[in-house]
């Protein structure tokens, strides 16, 4: 009985996600919200087809449902960017061996191009370091919207222990340098990890 429940909770659960894509999508014109692992991401419209985006976010929301299924607290610890089948992932988790279990879950999904691991292996030592990565991924996006305007919404940004992973597609090298440049002046920042997509 227990396992039918979790298996009922794991596709309600699954299917809830799947409607919330829908409902943020259908409420945006210009933007998709695709949220996931207490963090959220913007994807400007502009940048991608329709169908790009509505399958990217499939993809997003099937391995959400592979992490919640798996448990090891997958779901909240690692987040996940998907930009044209790329899946970037970061976070923190214990070992090794989860890192290793992340990847082989992403790769099940359909649709997967390409899969970076940037998930490190440890803890925040402290609620300070954890404070200052919330800070500075704050001021990465506030930066953004002062440097390049409303195309900065069209960028992710996840910050692990001080280092700043940028994640997104643009057709302006030139804004993207400038971010870049612009992002390095942040305090408490280690380094920038540039995953954005030139095209």
């Amino acid at each position: 009985m227990g396992f039918k429940f979790k298996k009922f909770l794991n596709i309600f659960l699954t299917f809830n996600i799947f409607l919330l894509f829908c409902f943020i999508y259908s409420c945006s014109p210009t933007s998709m919200l695709a949220s996931g692992g207490g963090t959220a991401m913007v994807v400007a419209e502009g940048d991608r087809s329709f169908g790009t985006v509505v399958d990217d976010a499939t993809i997003k929301v099937n391995i959400a449902a592979k992490f919640l299924n798996a448990g090891n607290n997958l779901f909240v610890d690692i987040d996940t960017t998907v930009l044209e089948g790329r899946v970037l992932l970061t976070g923190l988790v214990d070992t090794q061996e989860v890192r290793i279990d992340a990847v082989r879950l992403v790769w099940e999904v359909e649709g997967i191009r390409e899969v970076i691991n940037e998930i490190e292996i440890g803890n925040r030592s402290s609620i300070k370091d954890y404070a200052n990565d919330l800070w500075i991924n704050t001021q990465a996006r506030g930066v953004a919207a002062k440097t390049i305007g409303l195309r900065g919404i069209g960028y992710n940004f996840e910050t692990i222990n001080g280092k700043i992973y940028v994640a997104g597609i643009t057709s302006k090298p030139d804004q993207l340098e400038n971010l870049i440049d612009a992002l390095k002046t942040i305090k408490g920042v280690k380094e920038i990890v540039n995953y954005v997509i030139v095209k």
